[in-house]
C-alpha cells in the first residue's frame, strides 16, 4: 500500500472543496454556540453579583458568595479561552494539510503494517494533545490555586500525566491494532467487529476500574469501623444494595473539591467517598449522599446509560465503516490512498466526531438530570426525609464554590445535574 499526501491547499482548491467548507462551517458554528452560551452564563452571574440572592442567604455568607462568583467568572473565561484554542488547533491541522502531511511522513518512517499504522495514530494523538498541556497546567496551578482548591504538586501533576499516557498506550494501542486488523481481514464488516471489541472493552474497564486503575492514581481505604460505617452499611442493607465496600479516596491530595461516586459492575461495585466529603458533611448528610448513589443503582440508571451510549457507539462505528469505503472522504482532507486502509478514517473520525456529538450534549445531560432527580427522590424515600440531602447539597455547593445562578440555556446545555434550586424544589415537594 502506498500513501501520498498534499502538504497544502491553494485558496481556490480550499473554497472549491465542499467537504472542507462544510467542516469550516461546522467548526465555526460550534465555536459560536459555545462562546454564546459562555457569554450568557457570564451575564447571568454578573447580574446577580451585587448581593447574595434571597434563596441562598441561609446557606452562604456574602464573602463566600463573592468568592464563588469570582471563581465562576474565572472558570468561564478560562473555558472560553480553551474553546477558542481547541478550535484554532483543529482548524489549523485540518485546513493547512498538516495532518495528512504528518500522517504520510510517519507512515514513510514506520511502514504500513497494522502495527505501524496503529503506532502512527498513537503518535499523532499524542502530538495533538501536547499543545493543551500548558492550559491544563495553568488551570491547576493558577486558577485552582488562586481559589484555594489546588492541593497537587508539579511532580504529582507530571506523574499523573505520565500514568494517563501509559494507560492510554496500554489500552489504546492493542485496540487500534485489533480494529485495523479487522479491516484487513473483513473489509466490509470490520466496523461491526470493531464495535463489539470496543463495547466489550468498555464493560471490562468498568469492572476492573475500581480494582486496578483507580488505585494507580489515588489511595483508597475502607471506611473505618465506627458509627458512620455502621450507619451506611445499615442503609445499604435496608435498600437491598449489596456493596463490596465503602471506600474513602484521598481526593484532598490533589484538590479541595469534594465528591462521591459509584463505580464498578456486579460483584465489583463500590461506593467511593472523597475524604474532603467526610470532612465537610455530618453523618446524616453523608448517609443522604450514599442513599442518592444507591438510588442510581436500584433504579437501573447505569445499564440504561450504557445501552444508550452503546447505541450511539454502534451508529458511530457504522458511520466510520461507511466513510472508510469512500475515497472522497480521504482525498478532500488531503489524503490520497492508493489502497484501502482504515487508519486515516479512524484518525479523521476521532478528530471530527466532536463536531457532531457536541449537539447531542444537551440530550445526554437531560437524561442525566432526570436520573439525578429520580435518585434524589429515592434517597428521600429511603430516609423518610429530604432535609439531610438538601443540607448536603447546600454545603457541597458552598464548599465547591458552585455557580448558584447559571443561565438556564447554559445549565440546560452543559449541566449533567440539576441546579441547586431545582433539586431543592423537587426534594421539598410533599
Amino acid at each position: 500500500m502506498a500513501l501520498a499526501t498534499h502538504s497544502s491547499y491553494s485558496l481556490h482548491e480550499l473554497f472549491m472543496n465542499t467537504t472542507l467548507i462544510v467542516f469550516a462551517a461546522l467548526l465555526t458554528l460550534k465555536l459560536m454556540v459555545e462562546l454564546w452560551l459562555a457569554l450568557l452564563n457570564q451575564r447571568s452571574v454578573l447580574k446577580a453579583r451585587g448581593m447574595v440572592p434571597p434563596a441562598f442567604r441561609e446557606m452562604i455568607d456574602e464573602a463566600t458568595y463573592v468568592k464563588s462568583v469570582n471563581y465562576t467568572l474565572a472558570r468561564n473565561r478560562f473555558a472560553m479561552l480553551n474553546t477558542i484554542f481547541q478550535a484554532l488547533l483543529l482548524g489549523t491541522v485540518i485546513l493547512t494539510g498538516l495532518l495528512p502531511w504528518a500522517f504520510g511522513e510517519l507512515t514513510g518512517w514506520l511502514g504500513v503494517s497494522v502495527w505501524a499504522q496503529a503506532g502512527v495514530l498513537i503518535i499523532l494523538g499524542a502530538a495533538l494533545a501536547l499543545p493543551g498541556l500548558p492550559l491544563d497546567y495553568w488551570e491547576q496551578f493558577h486558577l485552582e490555586e488562586r481559589f484555594g482548591f489546588n492541593k497537587s504538586t508539579v511532580p504529582l501533576w507530571v506523574m499523573d500525566k505520565i500514568k494517563g499516557a501509559a494507560m492510554t498506550l496500554m489500552i489504546g494501542y492493542p485496540l487500534l491494532c485489533a480494529v485495523l486488523g479487522f479491516f484487513t481481514q473483513q473489509p466490509q464488516t470490520w466496523w461491526l467487529w470493531g464495535f463489539g471489541l470496543f463495547w466489550g472493552l468498555q464493560l471490562l474497564i468498568m469492572v476492573v476500574y475500581p480494582i486496578w486503575i483507580l488505585p494507580l492514581f489515588n489511595r483508597l481505604e475502607e471506611l473505618p469501623e465506627g458509627a458512620l460505617r455502621d450507619r451506611l452499611m445499615q442503609l445499604a442493607t435496608s435498600a437491598r444494595f449489596r456493596v463490596r465496600g465503602i471506600q474513602v479516596m484521598d481526593g484532598s491530595r490533589r484538590s479541595g473539591h469534594s465528591n462521591a461516586f459509584f463505580c464498578g459492575l456486579g460483584h465489583f461495585r463500590r461506593i467511593v467517598l472523597f475524604d474532603t466529603l467526610l470532612e465537610q458533611l455530618k453523618p446524616e448528610e453523608v448517609e443522604a449522599v450514599l442513599a442518592h448513589e444507591i438510588g442510581h443503582y436500584r433504579l437501573g440508571h447505569i445499564p440504561k446509560m450504557l445501552l444508550f451510549a452503546g447505541g450511539l457507539s454502534f451508529i458511530g462505528f457504522a458511520t466510520l465503516g461507511w466513510l472508510a469505503q469512500r475515497p472522497w472522504f480521504f482525498e478532500n482532507f488531503g489524503f490520497v490512498v492508493d489502497t484501502g486502509t482504515a487508519a486515516p478514517a479512524l484518525l479523521l473520525f476521532g478528530l471530527l466526531g466532536g463536531l457532531a456529538t457536541f449537539w447531542l450534549t444537551p440530550l445526554f445531560n437531560q437524561i442525566s438530570r432526570r436520573h439525578e432527580f429520580a435518585a434524589d427522590a429515592f434517597a428521600k424515600q429511603s430516609l423518610k426525609n429530604g432535609a439531610p440531602l438538601v443540607d448536603a447539597l447546600r454545603k457541597l455547593s458552598e464548599k465547591n464554590l458552585s455557580n448558584l445562578t447559571p443561565h438556564p440555556f447554559y445549565s440546560g446545555f452543559y449541566y449533567s445535574h440539576p441546579t441547586l434550586l431545582e433539586r431543592e424544589a423537587a426534594l421539598q415537594e410533599p
